[in-house]
């Protein structure tokens, strides 16, 4: 009978251990340790057509304690057949510390049917509490709930 309690005391301590591997605790570390790799998240929400042209929507989510005022990114407008229609520079700043921010952009020249993906390309100026960030690029994480694809 002893050595049952004991087999079934091991094996409840091992269940234990395995469902706090899973605890919430141990989700949101991990996501916090994400979020320090990508401080700023850029989506694409939504592409809407304006005339002859395109607006998009993109959702920024600046998860940091510094405030950016420009965070300029290098833009390549990709055709739906991977031909490239056009290169854009876009400013996103300012960017709020600790902010979620919804920016829209008017991309006249370009019918939202004639945009087949977008690629952040580089970042052509960043600056966080009015100081140069050589390394905004790594700092940016992608997303879209559009048709159209963001990537970097």
């Amino acid at each position: 009978m002893v050595a049952s309690l004991r087999r079934l005391y091991t094996a409840s301590t091992a269940v234990l251990l395995m469902l706090s591997a899973f605890s919430p605790a141990t989700a949101l570390a991990a996501q916090t340790q994400d979020q320090s790799v990508h401080d700023i998240s850029v989506e694409l929400n939504k592409l809407e057509p304006v005339g002859k042209g395109c607006r998009a929507y993109v959702v920024v989510d600046n998860a940091t304690d510094a405030a950016y005022s420009v965070l300029k990114l290098d833009i390549v407008l990709f055709r739906p057949d991977g031909v490239i229609d056009r290169r854009i520079a876009l400013d996103l700043g300012p960017l709020r510390a600790n902010k979620k921010d919804v920016k829209t952009f008017d991309l006249d020249a370009s019918p939202c049917t004639g945009i087949g993906s977008i690629l952040i390309n580089d970042v052509l100026d960043c600056k966080a509490d009015k100081q140069a960030v050589s390394d905004c690029l790594d700092k940016i994480n992608v997303s879209s709930r559009a048709s159209v694809a963001l990537s970097k």
